[in-house]
Formats: C-alpha cells, sequence, structure tokens
C-alpha cells in the first residue's frame, strides 16, 4: 500500500517536472512542520507572516500583483515578465499563484542553492530574511543563530571529509613509525 503511495507521488513529481499539467494534489491537510523540516517553527510562522501581509486578497494565494506590490515594497521591483518568471519557478500546481507550500520552496530553494543568484526569487529570500529595526535585536539574535545551525548542518559532510583526512594522516604516521622500527631491528641483525 505505501510502495503505491510513494510511485504515485514520484509519478505526479515526474510530471511536474517535465511541466505537464498536474491536479492540485489533496491527499489530506498539508502540515508545513512535517514538510519543511529544516525550518524551526519560528522560521515558518515568520514566513506565514510575511505570506499573509503579501495576501492582500485574503484568497490564501500571491498572485502577480500582489507579487509586484511584495517586491516593491521590499526595493526590488521587478517587471511583469520577470515577476511571471518568479510564479513560474516554483508554481508546482500551475496555477499561476503562489500558495503558501510554494512560498516555502522559495526559501527552500534558496537555503539549498537552486535559486539563479539573478533571480527575483533569490533576492526575495536574501531581502526577507532579517531587519533589526522591524525584529529588533532578539529577532536578529534569532535570525544568526538559524544561520549558524544552518552553515553547521552543510558544514558536516565537510567534517566528515576533514576527519578522513586525520585518519589517514595518523595511518601513514603509524606506517612510518613502524617502518623506522623494522629499519633498526635490519640494523641490529647486520652489525653481527
Amino acid at each position: 500500500m505505501a510502495t503505491n503511495e510513494l510511485a504515485e507521488k514520484l509519478a505526479r513529481r515526474d510530471a511536474i517536472n517535465e511541466g505537464q499539467e498536474v491536479p492540485a494534489n489533496k491527499s489530506g491537510p498539508w502540515n508545513p512542520y512535517t514538510e519543511f523540516k529544516e525550518f524551526t517553527r519560528k522560521q515558518i510562522k515568520e514566513y506565514e507572516k510575511m505570506f499573509k501581509k503579501y495576501d492582500t486578497g485574503n484568497d490564501k494565494y500571491i498572485d502577480l500583483m500582489e507579487l509586484k506590490r511584495m517586491m516593491e515594497k521590499l526595493e526590488a521591483p521587478q517587471t511583469h515578465l520577470s515577476l511571471k518568471k518568479m510564479i513560474k519557478e516554483v508554481d508546482e500546481d500551475l496555477d499561476e499563484k503562489i500558495s503558501f507550500r510554494e512560498f516555502l520552496l522559495i526559501f527552500r530553494k534558496a537555503a539549498a542553492g537552486e535559486l539563479d543568484a539573478d533571480s527575483g526569487l533569490s533576492q526575495l529570500a536574501q531581502l526577507s530574511e532579517i531587519n533589526v529595526d522591524e525584529e529588533g535585536v532578539g529577532g536578529a539574535k534569532n535570525f544568526f543563530e538559524a544561520k549558524i545551525n544552518q552553515i553547521q548542518e552543510s558544514n558536516k559532510f565537510e567534517k566528515e571529509i576533514r576527519e578522513e583526512q586525520e585518519e589517514r594522516k595518523r595511518e601513514e604516521e603509524a606506517r612510518k613509525l613502524r617502518k623506522e622500527a623494522f629499519i633498526e631491528k635490519q640494523k641490529a641483525f647486520k652489525v653481527q
């Protein structure tokens, strides 16, 4: 049963990636905290607050005009074509609007480095990160702590590589010591 569900989800994801029109997935209530585990509850709440701030139509979507206003307020205005491209980049259900889930995808992709540096979404992710005037020192502290945790997570791989390199150095040093000891013993036999 679970295998069929996984196969269906993978097939749906492949169809989305191929650019095919796929009906919205209504398999039950959606929980951002379980799907976006890389974000803290506080971060998701902040993203939700930002999303609701710019969802002026209160329809649980950010449409083209709302996205335009958001980018202008963030002092990164975009052309009409750029705005459409921004929506298309995360619009999984092809409704030409950004749902809260798709809004969170922006920040997931930004954290993973999957957004073009010159993309409007990349600018959105960078501009919306922290405003010390609004958040205060405590908000900035939380932001930087979250960034440090994020960097530490990405550094796990580098740490493993360094540990492997250190292990190789220790093995090489031990090999040299064994070789030196062998040479010393060999000299003892040659003297006689």
